[in-house]
């Protein structure tokens, strides 16, 4: 077929389905941009008659009333302290374990080797676990005290210094001098929540005002450009995908990087492929991903999604990724309700990079900006 022919048949797809309109194509002509219902899809036929007109009127009523629906996601601000309260609901956090240690009359060398296990099991890491016995073991405010309050209040400091609180946790394109459109890479292997994350991220793109384009390269798991569209739709965000499985993920990007860079939007969020880390052919592809998409624009951000339950295993992920295609931070999935908390401390200082988000549980605006502190009190439970 030749280009004017492929040219004049994506037309003619895109002609067939409200919506949708083919992208220029920098040689893969699969690749299709699908915006979001923006209110009904008339027919130019007037020979329909009234049928079709009620028709019409019905879906512009059920769009209009989707978008209503859904046109106001949950403020940032709200979020972690949801994380918060469900951390401390949560049946054995961590932090409730060493305190119930901790503020014991007497501390033997048995209960101090519990004080590590305990740190150990939570994923806190074998060097971060001895750093912090150490300090709790000189800390007077913790050996020389028998108050609940004053262990409490020293546990806290040493837990939220391990934390880290002088990481600079702001994504890229949250900050005044952001490029626009703001480039972030989604990376990690299947079954983390990678693209759910990446739709998650956009609604909080949009809760804070920002316009988003999501590009669907993750062309080998068959339902992802589905579900990516899924989350699009329903924030409103258009989603550049391509109409085959098996298509070049780079060239998608490079479309939804040219999308993004036309629309003038103020992010854009490419979704990638998430096969087991030890395959060179993807480490290969995700970096050949990021060269495409900066024949457009520069990549701000590129976030690794990892599974809090998966303890050091995710560690190993995080050392591949980062290998491979740099990594800025991390999104802890499944965090909410799990005594793993300690994968904080020890995927960042691995990294050297800081945990920039959280996963909180399984609905839309369950997705916040990492906040020590809170985290800490979270996992400590209510005084």
């Amino acid at each position: 077929m030749s280009p004017k022919s492929a040219t004049a048949a994506a037309k003619g797809r895109a002609g067939d389905q409200p919506g949708v309109s083919p992208a220029a194509s920098s040689g893969d002509q699969s690749v299709q941009s699908v915006s979001p219902a923006s209110g009904a899809y008339s027919n130019p036929d007037a020979s329909t008659g009234s049928a079709a007109s009620a028709q019409s009127s019905s879906v512009e009523q059920a769009a209009s009333s989707a978008q209503e629906e859904l046109a106001h996601p949950e403020a940032s601000a709200s979020r972690m302290t949801r994380l918060k309260a469900r951390l401390a609901k949560s049946p054995n956090p961590f932090g409730k374990a060493l305190f119930a240690i901790l503020t014991k009359d007497h501390l033997s060398e048995s209960d101090w080797e519990d004080v590590e296990d305990t740190l150990l099991m939570a994923d806190v890491g074998a060097e971060a676990s001895e750093q912090l016995v150490k300090q709790l073991r000189d800390d007077a405010r913790i050996t020389g005290q028998k108050d609940p309050a004053a262990v409490r209040r020293g546990l806290r400091q040493r837990l939220i210094d391990l934390v880290d609180p002088d990481m600079d946790r702001t994504l890229v394109a949250a900050r005044p001098q952001a490029n626009r459109p703001s480039v972030i890479i989604m990376v990690g292997v299947n079954g983390t929540g990678k693209t759910t994350t990446a739709g998650k991220l956009a609604r909080l793109f949009v809760a804070d005002g920002k316009s988003v384009v999501m590009g669907a390269a993750d062309t080998f798991r068959a339902a992802a450009a589905d579900q990516l569209e899924t989350w699009g739709g329903k924030v409103g965000v258009p989603v550049v995908r391509s109409d085959r499985d098996g298509a070049d993920p780079a060239s998608v990007a490079f479309e939804a990087a040219g999308r993004a860079k036309n629309d003038q939007a103020d992010v854009l969020i490419v979704d990638t492929a998430g096969r087991l880390q030890n395959k060179a052919n993807l480490m290969d592809q995700l970096g050949k991903i990021r060269r495409v998409i900066e024949k457009n624009l520069p990549v701000d951000e590129v976030l690794l999604v990892l599974d809090a339950t998966t303890g050091q295993n995710g560690i190993i992920q995080a050392q591949v990724f980062a290998q491979a295609i740099g990594v800025t931070g991390i999104v802890l999935t499944k965090l909410d309700g799990s005594a793993k908390g300690g994968i904080v401390i020890s995927v960042q200082r691995e990294l050297g990079v800081p945990v920039k988000l959280v996963g909180l549980g399984e609905g839309p605006d369950d997705l916040a900006v990492f906040d020590p502190e809170s985290f800490v009190d979270g996992i400590l439970g209510d005084e």
